[in-house]
């Protein structure tokens, strides 16, 4: 089922996203997660794509595996990095073998160690170009990144609504946001797109504090923020891990009911293949299922 098509329910649309692990162990782990998070009834899950296509054969496999043998709805992030037009052609049809019928297209980050994102000859430079040729050539729902705060590269708002723009009016479905933490970016947002005359599904991303020295290694490299008062609520609790658990989870579930109070399309939660926050999460947002 499209994605789109869940998104015209009246009820918020909850969704996962996961990444495929390096080894046997970590796909295990992974299983036994989707296991835990299956009774929530997901209204879909979402794989990422590793840097350059590196996970290409595990992303098309697990998102395959996910819909056709456990049986939730499943999307497959496809960037643009290391690949020509063909091999994005050879992916999306590997996926559409396996009855997916929806992709997160990116433009992708530059591979470690570059700095720049460099077009691969024969390939796509930007987002909407790997849209467009999506557009045109398969059926797939399509869903894009949106970035509250700005792209990491463009820090200007109004230049990252006018790409967004470009994007969306290429042939994008709904979009889901990059992590942040203050919901004021979100709603914001909101404001510029409309303006923009974007009137797509905003589904807003959501990654709760569990390890504070990783999320600050997280948000510098995507640009989102932490603010000054939520700064405050893991002074002096940083070596303890139980309380920055708790705290992040809190501060997770308040941001996600304000969210769905004012008619968010749903959450989308950024796992990171972990369940136990999630479920805590969710158990407080009985309210909005």
């Amino acid at each position: 089922m499209k994605i789109i098509e869940k998104l015209s329910s009246p009820s918020p649309v909850f969704s996962f996203e996961f990444f495929p692990p390096k080894d046997s162990k970590g796909f295990a782990t992974l299983y036994e997660t989707i296991g835990r998070l299956k009774p929530s009834a997901p209204g879909f899950v979402s794989v990422t794509y590793g840097a350059g296509g590196s996970t290409r054969s595990k992303t098309v496999d697990l998102v395959g595996n996910i819909k056709n043998s456990i049986g939730i709805e499943s999307m497959a992030h496809l960037t643009c990095v290391g690949h020509d037009e063909q091999e994005i052609r050879s992916v999306l049809e590997c996926l559409q073998g396996k009855n997916i019928e929806n992709v997160l297209a990116l433009r992708g980050d530059p591979p470690q160690g570059e700095e720049k994102f460099l077009k691969t000859e024969g390939g796509f430079e930007y987002g909407n170009e790997l849209v467009a040729f999506m557009k045109k050539n398969f059926s797939f729902c399509i869903g894009a990144a949106c970035y509250p705060e700005g792209h990491v590269e463009c820090k200007d708002l109004d230049k990252d609504i006018e790409n967004l723009k470009r994007k969306v009016d290429s042939g994008v479905d709904f979009l889901v946001t990059q992590l942040f933490f203050d919901n004021q970016h979100y709603f914001d947002f909101l404001d510029r797109a409309q303006k923009a005359n974007i009137n797509i599904p905003v589904i807003p991303g959501i990654m709760p504090i569990l390890n504070f020295k990783q999320i600050q290694r997280f948000t510098k490299m995507c640009g989102a923020s932490l603010s000054t008062s939520l700064l405050a609520k893991f002074e002096g609790i940083g070596d303890n891990i139980e309380k920055v658990r708790q705290t992040g989870i809190e501060h997770a579930i308040d941001q996600c009911r304000e969210l769905l109070e004012n008619k968010a399309p749903g959450i989308h939660f950024y796992t990171l293949n972990r369940s136990k926050a999630t479920l805590a999460i969710l158990g407080a947002l009985s309210e909005f299922k």
